[in-house]
């Protein structure tokens, strides 16, 4: 898997690309768990995510809950398959899955 980010002041975006197994999970979990200090808000890209098993879902709930406690995040641009995986095992109840469609579209006077 690859990681690349864009970081942006307290903001930082994080797009994988790749399998989000076992072994990358962990390697995903070490590279941002000192990056997020002074972060308030994540979003995950997921338009190149192609696989994500449960050690990867343990992963993006962990980067929630720590993100829930000092700001916000949020997963974008999931692929359909991902994010059937995230309705089957319940973690989209958990998640916060931005709806780029409203985001991209929406207007205000």
């Amino acid at each position: 898997m690859e990681i690349k980010k864009f970081p942006d002041g307290a903001n930082l975006t994080v797009a994988l690309i790749g399998r989000l197994d076992a072994a990358t999970a962990l390697e995903l979990d070490k590279t941002l768990s000192a990056e997020l200090n002074g972060v308030a808000d994540l979003t995950v890209d997921l338009a190149e995510l192609e696989y994500i098993s449960s050690a990867g879902l343990r992963t993006l709930l962990k980067l929630q809950k720590r993100m829930d406690r000092q700001g916000a995040m949020r997963l974008r641009n999931l692929r359909e398959n991902v994010r059937e995986v995230l309705d089957m095992t319940g973690f989209a109840n958990f998640l916060t899955i931005a709806d780029d469609k409203k985001e991209t579209f929406s207007v205000s006077f």
